[in-house]
């Protein structure tokens, strides 16, 4: 099995040139979501440097199991990543029904949500995802235990324990 060292690079080589919406390299924001996870496990933390690498890169969960990531983390991002055909809310209802997934889940939110980055967003776009976002946040965040959901978020985002976003 990799080590979380080896998992941050596998990362940072399958994420090599990317940006995210706002023009940052994309490996920040999955190092964001693992450094919220951290805390909890490991195992939840690997999944948070992967949880985009199936659904944005060339990366199957076949490849990061061969290239000697955990099947429970892989069995993670597998759950998070995105299908074709599968509406995000249904995929976020999903969620709900595994802690772990909907942790990793939340931790994405979380970052996602973060004033500094909805702000370099157009007005639509982000009017659009800060919905999505808090419609998510109302379905996985009862799904987890609460101790857990205040680690994670407030290593992230803590604006979101105080109800600004």
């Amino acid at each position: 099995m990799l080590t979380s060292a080896e998992v941050d690079a596998l990362a940072a080589r399958a994420h090599s040139g990317q940006t995210d919406r706002i023009g940052v390299p994309y490996i920040e924001h999955v190092r964001a979501v693992a450094h919220g996870l951290a805390p909890v496990s490991e195992r939840l933390a690997q999944a948070g440097l992967l949880h985009d690498v199936v659904e944005d890169t060339a990366w199957t969960a076949e490849g990061l199991l061969a290239a000697g990531v955990a099947a429970d983390v892989v069995s993670l991002v597998d759950a998070v990543t995105k299908r074709p055909g599968v509406p995000y809310a249904a995929m976020v209802r999903g969620l709900a029904a595994d802690p772990d997934a909907a942790l990793l889940k939340i931790a994405d939110n979380a970052h996602n949500s973060r004033a500094d980055r909805q702000a370099a967003l157009p007005p639509a776009d982000r009017a659009r995802l800060t919905a999505k976002y808090r419609e998510a946040r109302e379905v996985l965040w009862p799904a987890v235990d609460r101790e857990l959901l205040e680690t994670v978020v407030r290593r992230i985002n803590p604006s979101l324990l105080d109800g600004e976003s």
